[in-house]
């Protein structure tokens, strides 16, 4: 169920809002009184018709910036916006959400693919993320939301570069919160597992768009909860009861294990995935789907399942 409840922004410049949890976010800020929202993303198109989707149902004005974070010359357009001062054009709150990942063996991958993927996932969030803080402090007030990953908690292999770039986030958005602190603006950093986005449709490859379904969450109860957090000035947001236990459980292991425990667990999602499909279907469980400890896969599925029923996961 959305929230309504009101948030202290009257602006708010999000990046990546043409679809998933960037749409959802627009959504979301314009259903909670936020009035000038200025929506970046390459397909311009959608923007618009965002845009006028929110004016319609919540009479938010909407300012369409078409740009590709990844071209310099475009990038520089959205510092230029951010760095504006005037009272009806500064930015209250910025949204890093724009991103996307590369899935396969580092060795093989195009190399200026993972450059691409750097420039946005890092180059752009830095850049607008420097534009927009030395006026929010000047003003005593402000807030940025860096959009993250829970892939930032262990390597991934086969999603190296993805899984750097989002470690590199969620470090820098924890450090500028306390550089900022008691200046009245602040850094909260959110940390999404599984999402329904285009996001696996763009990695190239179908391993990582399988997932057995109780793994998954919507975009707008991601948006719900990034926004709350970030209007009570969290440093940190992991969307959902599920993967804050997931978090919770990793991060105090020592980080050979968490290497090692990952690289053991590859691929595992899509055979979770695999065996709850057949599952609901009546067939037996595929042959070779037995976890390490002995324990059938199946079992799993129907375990892990019975945790997110019981303890409201999915919110």
């Amino acid at each position: 169920m959305q929230s309504f409840r009101a948030v202290p922004w009257s602006s708010a410049l999000i990046t990546g809002a043409s679809a998933g949890i960037g749409e959802a976010l627009a959504e979301q800020l314009a259903s909670r009184g936020v009035g000038r929202l200025v929506l970046v993303a390459r397909r311009g198109d959608r923007l618009r018709a965002l845009g006028e989707e929110l004016l319609r149902r919540h009479g938010t004005e909407v300012e369409v910036l078409e740009a590709d974070l990844c071209d310099p010359a475009a990038r520089a357009r959205v510092e230029q916006r951010l760095a504006e001062e005037a009272p009806d054009r500064a930015i209250e709150l910025l949204v890093n959400n724009a991103g996307f990942g590369t899935a396969g063996d580092f060795v093989e991958l195009p190399v200026d693919g993972e450059q691409r993927e750097i420039d946005l996932n890092i180059t752009a969030v830095v850049r607008l993320t420097r534009a927009v803080l030395p006026g929010m402090v000047a003003r005593g007030r402000g807030a940025v939301m860096n959009v993250s990953s829970m892939a930032t908690y262990q390597p991934t292999p086969r999603m190296a570069t993805y899984g750097g770039t989002k470690a590199f986030v969620t470090l820098f958005s924890e450090a500028l919160f306390e550089e900022l602190r008691g200046t009245g603006v602040t850094v909260t950093c959110v940390l999404p597992g599984y999402v329904r986005t285009e996001f696996q449709s763009h990695l190239g490859t179908s391993e990582y768009e399988q997932a057995p379904s109780f793994v998954w969450m919507r975009p707008p109860d991601v948006a719900r909860m990034a926004v709350t957090a970030t209007a009570k000035g969290r440093a940190l947001c992991i969307p959902g009861s599920m993967y804050q236990v997931a978090a919770a459980l990793i991060s105090p292991l020592p980080r050979s294990a968490r290497r090692i425990l990952i690289g053991k667990l590859s691929g595992l999602p899509a055979k979770l995935a695999a065996l709850e499909t057949a599952a609901a279907a009546g067939d037996p469980t595929p042959a070779g789907l037995v976890e390490a400890d002995g324990v059938q896969g199946r079992e799993l599925v129907a375990h892990v399942a019975g945790v997110d029923e019981t303890d409201g996961a999915r919110p």
